[in-house]
């Protein structure tokens, strides 16, 4: 793809389609997209009928389970076994109810990002633009093939092939689930293959609302990135230019607009935090979930030899680790960002502009002396340490569980 903007937006349409493309091809399928003053009455409908449909999917696979847990397995061994896929399944739910609750923000970011593809016409700007749409476009694409790729591979070893078993002395075949009902006829064909398809389209339900949330949070920050270096640029010209422009009143309106862009990308950001706090919380904890859970049952069934369920237990924790690394890496850069804005107006040659000049120069390090987060729940900060930190937790609640269970 050319970094050329007049080429993008001829093939395109616009060159915003090109930045959030990708956010409604995930997100339409299952109703999530947010609607606008154009959209018309039979997509309102559409997308509500899919939500109904969407749920239904969903309960019909969380519902049992839950019931398996509480009522039917006994084995303690058993019950964390189903309790990992099952968390799956839960957050997916969630995840989806927070992208359907903050539409109204979505919009809001989507629409912000239009506008300043049409405010923002000079072509070296537009360049740096693209440059961040097109690295947020491919992040976006990668993150959603590859979760939807380890769940359906996922789904497809632990749902569509017999495992044998011993009872009383006999080894049989039975059909197995990617997440156990309760009291449903599975061992019969049909039963199976209609239970196993609705698993199979709720875990894509599941898996869209959690790609769907990351693929926002990564084109809604790159796009925020990608103001706060062109808000660089702008601060540099201004420095460097002040010999050559000595009208106060155009140096006083190009100052104001370096001001007001700072502030649209800082309210994008504030945006992006509202959207994402929540499902970060959750995922942090699923993701906690999908990397200990299945280390667990690699430990648990290594004797076994069952290749086909260690390369699935292998595949979500790849997965698992990729998702919440990204969320951390985001909320790092985000944060690193905003602060540099601040050092680079502080290291650049102020001390040679006019007094006037330095005190609006002040206001932009002073408002960049304030961390900007992304956070999980408003409680813990989405940073590299963070993922480092979930690590560790990791590690110890797998050891201490083995030391529990395996003993």
């Amino acid at each position: 793809m050319t970094d050329d903007p007049v080429t993008v937006e001829r093939k395109f349409g616009s060159l915003s389609e090109y930045s959030i493309q990708v956010n409604r091809w995930i997100l339409k399928p299952i109703g999530a997209w947010p609607s606008s003053n154009s959209t018309t009455n039979r997509e309102k409908f559409m997308s509500w009928i899919l939500n109904v449909i969407c749920w239904c999917f969903s309960l019909f696979t969380i519902i049992p389970g839950v019931l398996n847990i509480l009522l039917e397995k006994e084995d303690l061994y058993l019950k964390l076994k189903m309790f990992g896929p099952l968390s799956h399944w839960c957050v997916g739910g969630f995840n989806y109810a927070v992208l359907l609750l903050r539409q109204g923000d979505i919009h809001y970011c989507i629409k912000h990002i239009r506008t300043d593809w049409k405010t923002i016409t000079r072509l070296e700007d537009q360049r740096i633009m693209l440059k961040n749409a097109k690295l947020g476009r491919y992040i976006a694409c990668f993150c959603a093939a590859f979760m939807h790729g380890s769940v359906f591979c996922t789904c497809l070893v632990l749902g569509a092939f017999k495992r044998t078993i011993e009872v009383r002395n006999e080894t049989i075949l039975v059909y197995t689930l990617p997440c156990p009902a309760y009291k449903l006829p599975v061992q019969t064909n049909p039963g199976h293959d209609i239970i196993l398809g609705t698993q199979f389209l709720s875990a894509f339900i599941a898996t869209s609302s959690a790609a769907g949330a990351f693929s926002l949070a990564t084109v809604f920050a790159s796009h925020a990135l990608g103001q706060l270096n062109i808000m660089v640029t702008w601060i540099n010209e201004f420095v460097n230019q002040h010999s050559k422009d000595q009208n106060s009143n155009a140096r006083a309106n190009k100052i104001g607009v370096i001001v007001e862009h700072h502030l649209r990308a800082l309210s994008l950001i504030a945006r992006i935090e509202r959207i994402m706090s929540p499902i970060c919380f959750m995922e942090m904890f699923k993701c906690m979930l999908g990397m200990g859970m299945p280390s667990y049952y690699i430990l648990a069934e290594w004797s076994e030899h069952n290749i086909q369920n260690i390369a699935a237990y292998v595949m979500i924790i790849i997965s698992m680790t990729c998702n919440i690394f990204l969320v951390c890496y985001i909320g790092e850069i985000i944060m690193e960002k905003c602060k540099k804005i601040g050092d680079m107006v502080y290291m650049a040659d102020w001390h040679h502009l006019p007094d006037q000049d330095i005190i609006n120069l002040i206001m932009i390090i002073s408002r960049s002396s304030m961390e900007v987060k992304i956070t999980a729940g408003k409680i813990i900060d989405m940073s590299v340490l963070t993922f480092a930190n979930i690590v560790k937790t990791v590690f110890a609640y797998l050891n201490m569980l083995c030391q529990t269970t395996m003993t």
